[in-house]
């Protein structure tokens, strides 16, 4: 191989090209000198290369054999620069009625009276997703926040700035009620998984909008619990509001330096009691996502008459407070960063310096871990909602695109291979649908206080192990989606890696995979035993009935023994079960996952 300038540029020759192009640099400058014009040969190579419509009589059968061209054609990327060849990227369509999951899970839980109540508006919302929604998310995307630390004029002003996509989110989220729903109750208890499926069908498109969103109604489900004080009840009222004038969202700042999960030892935040009832919270918020949200609950130590405060989780207590002051400036609170995050970056996430915020104690003192625990328990099955539904798109691309794509003669999706992995995404996507389908509606049972005492264990089980395991399967899953599109999977224009980045969040945020697993050995220990046992009713109750279908009852003869699998390592191994939480964990998830697979099939 020998290189050559063309163009300036250096480029690779064939050796067997050399003789094709001395001819076309000797004919070149022939032509040019007998013209009488002075001009480098590469030039008129370059115009001959460059031109619109080039003239291919010059060029002999010879020729083209040497470059390896057939002599009938044309020079194409002559004649159109980049190729006439553009793969076709996937469609979506509507995400309501492509997914016989969701579908199929409302007929069955659903009365029909309810149902015919919101299966229109679902049908609307899964197209709109796809529409105005997608367009709005993909401006959130590439237009990330930023933050404004002083005015032209030197002055503090800590204004965080946030794309239109973002502030259209907001006016979306207040007009659709993904807020409002479960409060209005308009579905009694089908409310909730009403509201839950809606945010499934939204979470995708929402540009991470869904972030504040889930901490939004976990606020609105505090102040439920506390049973509306009047200083809470104009905050209620906006958390769930449909006007999107008067809508607000809702942070959560838990997370300090010392501690995320660990909020006894972790908390360092001081409230300082002032004359007229309110307090002053003095402190340094490591992780505060969704900072431009209006207002806020946190955890904070309160100070004696000495300045001494208890340390542990004794000594916490439950603060509400509003970002802003009546002047409209910020309340004493100083956004010292953004936090440059791996994912999930459409969302504004800081380090906040608490310096004198007026805030308000709503909890009984040292009782704001268990003031803030609904709110957990909402974030933590937004988070599954979050992973099920970002599988959920993943599969609905890469299925598109297999029939779309072509390679080594056939479309991809005639390959038996590549549909075997499809089937496989598809499967744990289903799984995971199901499984926090489940979990949502027994949080609408509870809601409207008609929940057995066997449900609200289960709640109080599911909830660790839906958020858990969920985000573990949509790491695999998205993962394995980003490689079904090849080399395209890896480009960030085609808006598919960023479902892979801001998945990883969904095993860290609201506790890690260990932490959650520990969390279900507590409430298996503070039972004595019996939520193992109701968990083991569940499952019986999930596999009554076969329908007459052998395959089903040979999956429920398997389904149960792994159930009684797990009763009985947990008589036996109760010295190891502290190490084996997170297997343990991993087992009754993907018990629960086949048993509520088979009641679903039933359908």
């Amino acid at each position: 191989m020998q290189r050559f300038l063309l163009s300036g540029c250096s480029r690779t020759v064939h050796p067997r090209s050399k003789n094709f192009l001395a001819r076309c640099i000797t004919s070149a400058s022939n032509s040019t000198t007998a013209a009488g014009i002075t001009q480098s040969p590469k030039s008129v190579i370059d115009r001959r290369y460059e031109s619109t419509q080039p003239t291919m009589q010059n060029f002999s059968q010879s020729d083209f054999q040497e470059l390896n061209i057939p002599g009938s054609a044309s020079f194409p990327f002559a004649t159109e620069k980049i190729g006439s060849f553009f793969q076709a990227q996937p469609i979506l369509g509507n995400q309501y009625l492509e997914d016989v999951t969701i579908q199929a899970y409302l007929k069955r839980h659903v009365p029909p009276e309810i149902l015919s109540t919101i299966d229109s508006d679902l049908k609307r919302f899964g197209q709109r997703v796809t529409e105005d929604i997608y367009q709005y998310h993909l401006e959130c995307d590439r237009d990330l926040p930023r933050l404004e630390r002083t005015d032209a004029w030197g002055n503090r002003v800590d204004r965080i700035i946030t794309c239109t996509g973002w502030k259209m989110m907001h006016d979306i989220a207040a007009e659709e009620g993904l807020v409002a729903i479960p409060y209005e109750r308009n579905q009694a208890e089908w409310s909730r998984l009403y509201a839950a499926v809606k945010f499934y069908l939204y979470l995708p498109s929402s540009g991470l909008y869904s972030c504040p969103l889930a901490m939004t109604d976990g606020a609105a489900k505090i102040i439920e619990s506390l049973g509306r004080p009047s200083e809470l009840e104009v905050a209620y009222r906006r958390l769930t509001s449909r006007n999107p004038r008067e809508f607000w969202t809702s942070g959560q700042w838990m997370t300090e330096r010392r501690g995320g999960s660990d909020v006894a030892r972790g908390t360092e935040t001081l409230a300082q009691p002032q004359p007229d009832g309110t307090f002053k919270l003095y402190g340094y918020k490591w992780f505060s996502s969704a900072t431009d949200s209006d207002m806020t609950f946190t955890l904070a130590r309160v100070m004696d008459a000495d300045g001494q405060v208890t340390q542990g989780t004794g000594g916490l207590s439950l603060f509400y407070l509003e970002t802003r002051l009546a002047d409209g400036k910020l309340n004493n609170i100083r956004v010292q960063k953004l936090k440059n995050k791996l994912g999930t970056r459409q969302v504004p996430t800081a380090e906040l310096l608490l310096d004198g915020v007026v805030a308000h104690k709503v909890s009984e003192h040292g009782r704001g871990v268990a003031g803030i625990a609904n709110m957990l328990t909402l974030t933590r099955i937004h988070n599954s909602l979050c992973a099920a539904a970002s599988m959920r798109r993943m599969v609905n691309f890469s299925r598109d695109y297999a029939t779309r794509r072509q390679a080594f003669g056939k479309i991809i999706k005639d390959y038996p291979l590549h549909v075997q992995n499809l089937a496989r995404m598809e499967v744990e996507t289903r799984a995971a649908t199901l499984f926090v389908l489940e979990v949502s509606r027994l949080l609408g049972r509870e809601d409207m206080n008609v929940a057995t005492d066997h449900e609200k264990t289960m709640l109080r089980l599911l909830t660790p192990l839906v958020k858990l395991y969920t985000g573990k399967q949509a790491m695999s899953v998205l993962s394995e989606g980003l490689e079904s599109f090849g080399g395209q999977g890896y480009i960030e224009d085609t808006g598919l890696p960023v479902l892979l980045r801001d998945g990883q969040v969904l095993s860290i945020w609201e506790g890690t995979t260990n932490i959650l697993s520990l969390d279900v050995l507590r409430a298996i220990m503070k039972s004595g035993g019996d939520t193992l046992q109701q968990f083991g009713i569940s499952i019986d109750h999930k596999l009554a009935g076969s329908g007459g279908n052998q395959d089903l009852a040979d999956s429920s003869a398997r389904i149960k023994q792994a159930s009684g699998d797990i009763l009985k390592f947990a008589q036996t191994q109760q010295d190891s079960m502290e190490m084996a939480a997170r297997d343990f964990a991993y087992s009754l998830s993907r018990t629960y996952m086949d048993g509520a697979s088979r009641t679903w099939l039933l359908s």
